[in-house]
């Protein structure tokens, strides 16, 4: 991978401008086309395959009347006043007449309607009037909304001095979150860390520019993806936070490289190459684990959650695009302005080098000197942080969580205190009575039963639908829809289903707005294991082929989860336990949003991940390239610690802008996130990590050989590239050879098959390999076309180094075997037409019969005659090369090509 980004980075150092250009165009085009598309955000939650799911979608089509979204008006007397009097009974009938006129409402219920109960409080001081309307919450237009608003004012200005209307429910339960100039705080405070971290203003600005483009794009796109299905409000809102973080920090990494090698001499080009080879490789590896846990929430099963996960990984890659692509180009535009000031010392030596920062280096010092000591304190404090996690509380949000200044917060305030919070969560209990023949007294059977469970506070409504098919049973919980006792009368209900199917021959089930949320919590709990199974699985994957070790994978996740436990933690002591509840803004203590475990879970891996990656990538890559286990600690610390720091700052001050935000779902979230990223950067990555790494030594970095053999490797420290660099003018300064070899050798098992070979090929020849064994030779031609990564020794082809270029020299190098080929003519035939650089035809020696050979050997001679002529390259096995010729006309025209190279067995 590194070599590939390394001229990724000397092409985008060469195309600079047409680089830069094509961004500006491409994100106009994107803006341009979310503002032709985009529609209006919906917010509905629909978990398919749930009870409530279902039986919301069979009453949408039996009992429309209900099945719509709804809103409630309070109306409470003057002190001493009941609302009964006539001057509070006129007003509230007045109302009621003006609101059933309303466009999209289906039906205004007056308090005083003897159909209902329960609509009037037991003290005669409040009343409810109930608004169903046709439609779900977000079908209904802004233009009723604001009908019922004025419609509510109006009743105000008619009630006696002392009254009070307001008007609330589950349709204005939920309120679009906006982007405020609270959230551009955190831009500002990343620019400031940017500039106290580089000490300059130019190259503090690259990271927010390059953010700022990429958050554009991905805005862009979700914003023009509304137009071909549904996305949340919340889900834009993660893609920026999200966005904004990484985008920052990736270009935070790849920058602070670039400027430590301009410090060390590195001219402009070559260093904007390194840097995106090697930090460059870093993002890519640390870009795809964030990717894999947003993808991971499509695990739970719910759409609007897969949508988010995948928008905000759609956020996450064009970041990583950004980063590599148009970053470089600013840096090429940029040039020797960003060459920081020479701060050297002189080692005893006499050599040079960089000036190690005095606390990065005495805080690793601190935290290996007794590594056990830190590992077991850095436990013991974060596992006492995880404690209160184990009472964390979770539900969908209703208005409760809203605003004190807001309509539907206060309404919701007020129905709780005068008829109980029962009547924020009211459940519907339906069911198919299509058989009975007294539809009414079936339904008030139901009703009473249903009345007499234990936590029902009253069943305000029983009855059938027009038609007499479907029946509904409206209850009202003696506790809020919040709460566990709420919870438990739903799974009670439930588990009467087939009492009632026996007793009353009716197929019953419970949903409505609280049901809802019990059962998307319920689904979402379910999903936490696999998620977790697939996410963390498939990162420790990735993990052990980036660090070729198999600690270092087990500690990563480790320390992972430790983070993860104290961010939830903190969320439980402010959300639930009210402890800095004031100071943050929350709206009310209780259950949070019940979908933040998993996507705190998952977006906080990646981000841990992240300064895994960036961290210990530094450390191995020093370890690579010689140094003690020891040494490597200390130096590939100090040399990543301070853009770690400056990384998770960033990434705190972005969540934590977004703390205040008056948006219930992202409010919680971005505390976890803001919380989980301290803990993990300062005292899980530059604490535990350095300790167990110490502890640990050489056994740090240990794999087992066939582990080592299977994964591929991503190379992210360039220990590949800088291979490449070393042998750039090797074996001669502007040599042009196809194949070139010093003691090539092959080991298999113990046994040497291939003993130490050398060999020059110039381009375009014909050349023959024989052994005195078939196994070398094969050998010797499948390391030689970079299919035989085990084969040792220094050996390029076409220019490319193996085995770190293997992937692109098969692409250009083709092998084939004719002891197994049918038709062996054939095969060379179709391995020439697809015009390889390098072809190696191996056991040529197994074509006996004299006219096969000639005809092989015209082939090989009506290749050699084109422009651009491949190498070819014989395996004869233990045959001399000239003996496959007979054909004396056509070994003449050969004879001055064919160089024969000995691979001894």
């Amino acid at each position: 991978m590194s070599s590939f980004l390394y001229s990724l980075g000397r092409a985008m150092h060469r195309t600079r401008k047409t680089v830069i250009g094509l961004w500006i165009l491409l994100l106009a085009m994107l803006g341009a086309g979310a503002l032709l598309f985009s529609q209006d955000m919906d917010n509905s939650i629909s978990i398919p395959g749930t009870e409530s799911q279902q039986a919301l979608d069979s009453l949408s089509a039996t009992f429309p009347q209900v099945s719509g979204s709804s809103a409630q008006i309070i109306v409470v007397a003057p002190e001493g006043e009941t609302v009964t009097d006539a001057d509070m009974e006129e007003p509230v009938e007045a109302a009621v007449d003006t609101l059933s006129g309303i466009e999209h409402v289906d039906t205004a219920t007056s308090p005083y309607d003897d159909t209902v109960s329960g609509s009037i409080n037991d003290d005669e001081d409040a009343a409810l009037i109930q608004v169903q309307l046709d439609g779900s919450t977000f079908e209904i237009p802004e233009s009723t909304k604001t009908a019922l608003q004025d419609a509510v004012a109006d009743l105000k200005t008619e009630l006696p001095d002392g009254a009070q209307a307001s008007l609330g429910g589950e349709l204005f339960s939920q309120e679009m979150p906006t982007i405020s100039i609270v959230e551009g705080l955190g831009v500002i405070v990343a620019l400031v860390v940017l500039i106290l971290t580089f000490g300059s203003f130019l190259a503090a600005g690259m990271p927010l520019i390059t953010a700022i483009v990429a958050v554009g794009a991905s805005m862009s796109l979700i914003l023009g993806a509304t137009a071909f299905t549904s996305i949340t409000s919340t889900t834009p809102m993660l893609a920026l936070m999200l966005g904004l973080a990484v985008g920052i920090d990736y270009a935070l990494f790849i920058i602070s490289r670039h400027r430590d090698q301009l410090r060390d001499g590195l001219d402009v080009r070559e260093s904007i190459a390194r840097s995106v080879a090697t930090a460059g490789s870093a993002v890519v590896f640390a870009g795809l684990t964030v990717i894999i846990a947003l993808l991971g929430l499509g695990v739970a099963g719910i759409p609007f959650l897969t949508v988010m996960g995948v928008a905000a990984a759609l956020g996450v890659g064009i970041a990583v695009i950004v980063s590599l692509t148009l970053l470089p180009a600013l840096l090429a535009v940029s040039g020797e302005r960003l060459r920081p000031k020479q701060k050297k010392r002189t080692l005893d030596d006499g050599t040079a080098t960089a000036r190690p920062n005095r606390f990065f280096l005495g805080w690793v010092r601190a935290v290996t000197k007794r590594p056990l000591v830190t590992i077991i304190g850095v436990v013991a404090v974060l596992g006492a942080a995880s404690v209160p996690a184990l009472g964390l509380k979770l539900a969908l949000p209703d208005a409760g969580g809203l605003p004190e200044d807001n309509s539907a917060r206060q309404t919701y305030d007020l129905v709780s205190e005068h008829f109980g919070e029962g009547y924020n969560g009211m459940l519907i209990v339906t069911g198919p009575i299509i058989t009975s023949t007294d539809p009414l007294g079936l339904m008030e059977d139901l009703g009473d039963e249903i009345a007499e469970l234990d936590g029902v506070e009253s069943v305000p409504l029983a009855t059938p639908n027009e038609t007499a098919d479907t029946g509904i049973v409206q209850v009202v919980p003696e506790h809020g829809p919040d709460s566990d006792e709420t919870k438990a009368l739903v799974h009670e209900i439930r588990s009467m289903h087939d009492y009632f199917l026996d007793e009353y021959d009716v197929d019953l089930a419970v949903t409505g707005f609280t049901a809802v949320g019990i059962d998307v919590s319920a689904k979402l709990g379910q999903a936490l294991l696999p998620f977790g199974l697939l996410v963390v699985g498939l990162s420790l994957v990735l993990l052990t082929m980036v660090f070729r070790s198999i600690a270092v994978p087990i500690k990563a996740t480790l320390g992972y989860l430790l983070s993860v436990g104290a961010s939830f933690g903190a969320v439980t002591l402010v959300f639930g336990d009210g402890v800095f509840a004031e100071a943050l803004g929350v709206a009310r203590t209780g259950p949070v949003i019940s979908f933040l475990p998993i996507i705190l879970m998952g977006v906080l891996f990646g981000l841990a991940m992240d300064y895994e990656v960036f961290l210990v990538s530094r450390i191995r890559e020093d370890y690579v390239h010689g140094k003690s286990a020891r040494r490597a600690i200390e130096t590939g610390f100090t040399s990543s610690a301070k853009v770690v720091t400056a990384a998770g700052v960033i990434m705190i001050a972005v969540f934590a802008a977004f703390v205040p935000s008056e948006d219930v779902n992202i409010k919680p979230i971005a505390l976890g996130l803001a919380v989980g990223v301290f803990v993990d950067a300062f005292i899980v990555r530059m604490t535990l990590v350095p300790a167990v790494l110490a502890l640990l030594g050489d056994k740090a970095w240990w794999m087992p050989r066939w582990l080592d053999r299977v994964l591929p490797s991503f190379d992210v420290e360039g220990e590949g590239l800088a291979r490449e660099l070393e042998l750039a003018e090797w074996p001669a300064p502007n040599a042009n050879l196809a194949v070139a070899a010093d003691d090539l050798a092959v080991t298999v098992k113990g046994e040497e098959i291939l003993r130490p070979t050398s060999v020059r090929i110039a381009p375009g020849t014909v050349h023959a390999v024989r052994a005195d064994s078939a196994r070398a030779v094969t050998a010797a031609l499948l390391a030689m076309t970079g299919r035989l990564p085990g084969a040792t020794g220094t050996l390029k082809v076409n220019g490319l180094v193996l085995p770190s270029r293997a992937s692109a020299v098969r692409r250009s190098a083709g092998y084939l075997s004719l002891s197994t080929a049918e038709q062996p003519l054939t095969a060379v035939q179709n391995a020439l037409a697809e015009n390889p650089r390098l072809l190696a035809i191996d056991g040529i020696a197994h074509v006996t019969e004299p006219a096969q050979r000639d005809r092989l050997v015209a082939e090989i001679a009506q290749a050699r005659s084109v422009a651009d002529a491949p190498t070819i390259i014989l395996g004869c096995g233990a045959a001399s090369a000239l003996d496959i010729v007979d054909d004396e006309t056509i070994l003449d025209d050969l004879s001055s090509r064919l160089l024969v190279s000995e691979a001894s067995a």
